[in-house]
């Protein structure tokens, strides 16, 4: 009696059939997680001398998802070519070609799309870990072109994996002979060629950002007047953080065809500028808040070289110009070491019987009353 109910027949399928594949199904979604798990962690043995310092479970964790994806595309495949119906139904049929398209058939490049895009997820996975491992052990090294060369191997790795996936699947899903396709571009490659020119110049000045090494992860720039700290150098762009924090993404051709400043090479920061004092001083004054200026300069413990001088005339004021270096080369100490001194040429000033000028303009009656 059970054996013919398995072999009754509903929409072209007998009741055993529907059996097999809901078994199927079921075991494929409850077991998916688990055996996920064990392939990773039998997948990262293969790793483990690498990443000795390295959690397998940062393996798992990336790789769990896209396991888990493969295995539910290959458990429904599995499951629904144990169906007869309505896979056999025949969606386009042409006689004088003998060609026959099935909805099988259909399902079949569907989920071979599918399985061969959860196997680039995996390996794409495998390459971030790869990359993890690799930056985990730059950062202990002293040498900070490891920092940057990391991030820009994991890219264009990524990049080259993403373009062989992609043929993969004209090749066996579309049935395109992909030799053939390269090769019969002519024109049209010349012409993606013209249409990426940009892209390439970036990429070459990446590789040329590497063999000159101008500048490091960590290193602070100015390119055309735009400064900021190395994150990161990509194949195609560079980025920087802006002193207020702001991200700021310059095309790799920018960075070597612009003015560029490595700010971290120098070992000073040079500070000039002119402070104004009233006319009214007594010279006698003016030569001691000189000497205080230049005696506080060559007392303090972060600048260097420093001193101050009666410049010029001005149309308003005394110009006194003050130059000094600084030896902190972090932007945000030299700002308070500038702000330090500053607030101290302000207290000289007034110490020595002197203020600061502002612009101001007489009249003709009073320049003509001051000359009689």
């Amino acid at each position: 009696m059970d054996n013919q109910f398995f072999e009754q027949i509903f929409w072209g399928n007998t009741a055993k059939q529907y059996c097999v594949f809901v078994g199927i199904v079921l075991l494929g979604l409850l077991f998916k997680r688990l055996v996920s798990r064990l392939f990773s962690l039998s997948l990262f043995k293969i790793f483990k001398s690498f990443a000795e310092e390295v959690n397998g479970d940062t393996f798992v964790a990336l790789l769990i998802k896209p396991i888990e994806s493969f295995i539910t595309f290959c458990t429904i495949y599995l499951a629904i070519n144990k169906l007869s119906h309505p896979l056999d139904i025949v969606l386009w049929d042409k006689p004088k070609t003998k060609l026959e398209v099935t909805i099988g058939d259909c399902l079949d490049k569907i989920f071979l799309f599918l399985i061969i895009l959860a196997v680039f997820w995996i390996i794409l996975r495998i390459i971030d870990f790869i990359a993890f491992v690799l930056k985990h052990k730059a950062i202990k090294s002293n040498n900070r072109a490891d920092d940057q060369l990391v991030p820009f191997l994991k890219e264009l790795t990524k990049t080259l994996i993403c373009f062989l996936g992609f043929f993969v699947l004209l090749g066996f899903v579309f049935e395109i002979n992909v030799l053939t396709l390269i090769t019969g571009l002519g024109i049209g490659g010349i012409a993606i060629a013209l249409a990426a020119k940009e892209s390439l110049e970036n990429l070459i000045g990446s590789f040329t950002i590497f063999l000159d090494k101008p500048f490091t992860v960590g290193d602070v720039v100015k390119v055309d007047g735009i400064e900021g700290t190395i994150e990161k150098v990509g194949f195609r762009s560079t980025w920087l953080i802006s002193p207020d924090k702001t991200t700021i993404v310059i095309p790799n051709r920018a960075m070597i065809d612009g003015v560029l400043e490595n700010v971290t090479l120098r070992n000073y920061r040079r500070v000039n500028f002119f402070i104004g004092i009233t006319y009214e001083t007594d010279p006698a004054d003016i030569k001691l808040i000189l000497e205080a200026i230049g005696g506080f300069l060559a007392a303090h413990p972060d600048t260097k070289d420093g001193y101050a001088a009666f410049d010029n005339f001005g149309d308003s004021a005394l110009n006194i110009q003050v130059v000094y270096l600084v030896t902190n080369m972090e932007f945000g100490k030299h700002v308070k070491v500038k702000e330090e001194i500053n607030f101290k040429l302000i207290e000289i000033v007034k110490q020595y019987r002197s203020d600061f000028a502002y612009p101001t303009q007489r009249s003709i009656e009073e320049k003509a009353y001051s000359t009689n």
